[in-house]
């Protein structure tokens, strides 16, 4: 297999990869389907710079060094088309695929195809699905289209069925952290724990590695959330505020921000720990989605590793920092309890997927994350 492939830890997708390249020939539609920021978009685009590579030597494609792979790398390929969410709700609307598939419909510029790659497709609204859903029923002699997508229920039975299926999954952290201390974006004693922090996904790992912040800010995210595990009903909905915040700002270190937008502040609010603390932030209401499925994804990981801890798991945790705190609450919670709770998370945050009032969907999992033994009393 070609060194000049950049995805990671995915050796079954890429072999497959490798050999639509070696074999000048590709699937016309493909579906790409794993965790977000796991790999998917990279191994999208290195099929892409395989298929428009202009090395003679096939099996040597991409190259990363002819013309067309440097195109690919800086992203201005003429034959290359990239397709994400945009505007409000973050979708990717009709409009966009119309102008997407009458690229495609040209013959290719420079390459032997064109390579069309859709990021999160399954924010396709149904409008726009329906439209590509006409593309792969009869597609461009010298097109591919590749979509790549967190959930594939999300995205019509019809045009999935239509895709040949690539699966991604996670990454072991020993290769997450491989490639930082490549990267040299860090040294290999953090590098192992952004690596394990980032639970198997390279593209959050990279985020979190330029963001030192990140790290104490999920470390204080889950630490507030194990404590509410036994906490009484008024302190746990009174969190709710504060945990959204701590969300955002995980979410756009995640997600690469280089500045951060900081919540805005609610005049005369103060959180769970009484009078005279700091103001609770919140989100503004362009953000409101946003955190209550970045509260929810990092909800479930805490969740993980507590089932992980009450089964004797403790060497898998993804933040040994915390390992005193999870002992703690999982000594004071039912293990069918967790798993139920799990599944309530997944539920509720297709639930928001699906527009659900976020704050709601916040308060109903605060009030059912499991209670432990030390809680006596109901109500606060």
């Amino acid at each position: 297999m070609t060194a000049g492939f950049h995805t990671r830890g995915q050796p079954a997708a890429l072999a497959r990869v490798a050999a639509w390249v070696a074999g000048e020939w590709s699937p016309s539609s493909i579906l790409v389907v794993g965790p977000a920021r796991a790999g998917k978009t990279t191994l999208a685009l290195d099929l892409a710079a395989g298929l428009l590579c202009l090395d003679a030597d096939a099996a040597a494609r991409p190259c990363r060094a002819c013309a067309a792979c440097r195109k690919v790398e800086h992203g201005n390929h003429p034959d290359l088309h990239r397709l994400a969410p945009s505007g409000p709700g973050g979708q990717v609307r009709i409009d966009q695929v119309r102008g997407l598939l009458s690229e495609l419909a040209l013959l290719p510029m420079e390459g032997r195809c064109r390579v069309a790659v859709v990021e999160t497709a399954h924010r396709l609204n149904p409008d726009a699905q329906n439209a590509l859903l006409k593309t792969l029923e009869e597609p461009p002699p010298a097109a591919v289209i590749v979509l790549c997508a967190d959930d594939e229920t999300l995205l019509l039975d019809t045009l999935r069925s239509r895709c040949t299926r690539l699966r991604v999954g996670p990454v072991e952290p020993r290769v997450v952290a491989d490639l930082l201390v490549e990267r040299g974006l860090a040294d290999a004693a953090r590098a192992a724990r952004v690596a394990r922090a980032a639970g198997g996904r390279p593209g959050v790992a990279i985020a979190l590695a330029g963001a030192p912040e990140a790290l104490l800010v999920r470390s204080r995210l889950a630490r507030t959330l194990l404590d509410l595990a036994a906490a009484p009903r008024g302190r746990r909905l009174a969190a709710a505020p504060a945990l959204l915040g701590d969300a955002v700002a995980l979410a756009d270190a995640a997600d690469g921000s280089a500045e951060p937008p900081r919540p805005a502040e609610q005049p005369g609010s103060t959180d769970a720990e009484g009078p005279g603390a700091a103001p609770v932030p919140t989100v503004s209401p362009a953000d409101r989605r946003r955190a209550a499925a970045a509260l929810i994804a990092a909800w479930r990981e805490v969740a993980r590793d507590l089932a992980v801890v009450a089964a004797g798991g403790r060497a898998e945790i993804r933040d040994p920092e915390l390992l005193e705190d999870f002992e703690r609450v999982a000594a004071g919670l039912d293990r069918a309890g967790i798993a139920a709770f799990m599944g309530r998370l997944d539920g509720l945050g297709a639930a928001v997927e699906g527009y659900a009032n976020p704050e709601l969907v916040v308060d109903v999992l605060l009030l059912a994350w499991p209670l432990g033994r030390q809680a006596a009393s109901p109500a606060a």
